[in-house]
Parts: C-alpha cells; structure tokens; sequence
C-alpha cells in the first residue's frame, strides 16, 4: 500500500458517514461461530469494536499499513498490528475477513483476491466494501488540477481503473466462492460546515497530495481546489451540501 501517512482525527471527522458502508456490509455477512475474525485495515479500530461485539467468542485480529492508525487503535485497547495487505495470508482458522474502503488503495488487489479467497477454509466469509467514486467530479476535478501546469508531474493520483465495476468483482467472487453477494449503493450523504466536500477528501483522496507536496504548496493546491468543488457541490439555502457517494459491496462464503 501506499507509505502517505494517515489523519485518524481528520478520518473520523464524517465518523457516521463512513461507517454507515460498514454496518451494510456486515448485515450480509453469515457467520454464527467464526474462529478468527481478521479486520484487514482496520484504520482507527472504530469498527473493529464492533466485530468483536458481534462474535465475542472470536479471537479478533486487527491489521493495518499506517503507523498513526495502528496507534489509534491501540488507544481505544484494539491490539491492532503493523502489516500490510499485500503481504497478508490468512491464518490457519480465519473465518471471516472483513475490509472496508481499504482494497481501493491496493492497486494488486484484483490479483490478491483470488489469493486470499483460496487460502480460506471452505465455509469460510471474506466482506468487502470499496468507494466506487473515482469518477464523480470530487475526484475528477482533483486529477484536472494536478495536471494544470503548475501541479504537473508532481502528484501520482489513481485514475477510475483503480476500482473495478461491480460485474468484475462479481465474476471474481465467482471463480473461487460458493456464495456470492456484489452490490452497489450510492449515498446521498448531507454534509454541513464550510467547504464540506474539501474537508472529507482531505482525509483520503488528498492524501497522496499532501505527501507529494510541501505544507504551503499543499494548502495553495487546496485553495485553488476549493472553488471548483463549491461549483460542483453546491451549498443548499439551509447550509447544508449534498455529496453522491457511490459504493461498492462483495461478500462471498468460500
């Protein structure tokens, strides 16, 4: 995965918002006794918590790529581990793994899949949920600024291909499960506060700008962002903005 470093604080500014996907994708998920519960990215362990009360019985194991996250976790008492996704196989006993808005990141993970499903027991449920936005404009508009002549060349940005369409994960899933369950959602999300859309991409999709870029280079970028973000998003008569944000779900039982 990426090295850019994390802001658990600012990830957690639209806390409600994000773990919304979260609770949907687990809905789907089967498990009555699982063994081993693998949270695979578990950021700041908000919602690992919430795997633990939903199989108290299980041992549950917390991985995450960024030191700061990790280190969040730790504070709320989740003995969540360093690791990264690509080099992670699941343990002898791991009933379910779950990742959420993580793989998105993971530009090898179409071929980790298929990895990580056939290294799973049969009967076993591995969840996913990745953002299926890298086309709506909060994204388009940050590629069309980093490629004006200022910015150019100066920031790496995923482009749509990073995440495939819903059918592809389908017929992955497929390949190598018994059950499978793709779907997608798209949330009208109601956001408040000044330049709403600007605040929550710059806990994720702003990432790899503010690593590639100096503190007073990054805050010119966001400024020169901000205006076209307002005109995309506009603010309703209320304060209030509205922002689409399409989703994507898979869960399969091995």
């Amino acid at each position: 995965m990426t090295a850019t470093s994390w802001d658990p604080a600012l990830y957690l500014d639209f806390d409600d918002h994000r773990s919304r996907p979260f609770l949907d994708l687990l809905a789907r998920v089967g498990a009555s006794a699982p063994r081993r519960v693998v949270d695979l990215g578990c950021g700041p362990g908000h919602l690992t918590e919430l795997l633990a009360a939903r199989w108290p019985g299980a041992e549950v194991t917390a991985l995450d790529s960024s030191p700061e996250m990790v280190a969040a976790a730790r504070e709320r008492g989740i003995a969540a581990e360093l690791a990264d996704v690509v080099d992670w196989t699941p343990a002898p006993g791991t009933d379910v793994v779950v990742t959420n808005a993580v793989l998105q990141w993971v530009p090898s993970h179409p071929q980790l899949l298929p990895r990580w499903l056939e290294a799973l027991a049969a009967g076993a449920w591995f969840a996913m949920q990745v953002p299926g936005n890298l086309g709506a404009p909060s994204h388009v508009l940050i590629r069309e600024l980093a490629a004006e002549p200022r910015w150019q060349g100066r920031v790496d940005l995923r482009d749509e291909l990073a995440v495939p369409e819903p059918a592809a994960y389908a017929e992955l899933f497929a390949a190598h499960a018994e059950h499978v369950d793709v779907w997608e959602t798209t949330y009208l999300q109601r956001l408040t506060g000044e330049d709403p859309v600007l605040q929550w991409i710059s806990a994720t999709a702003l990432r790899p700008v503010r690593h590639a870029l100096g503190p007073a280079d990054y805050e010119a970028f966001r400024a020169e962002l901000a205006p076209r973000l307002r005109a995309a998003y506009p603010m309703r008569p209320d304060g209030s903005t509205w922002f689409p944000f399409r989703r994507i779900f898979a869960v399969a039982r091995t």
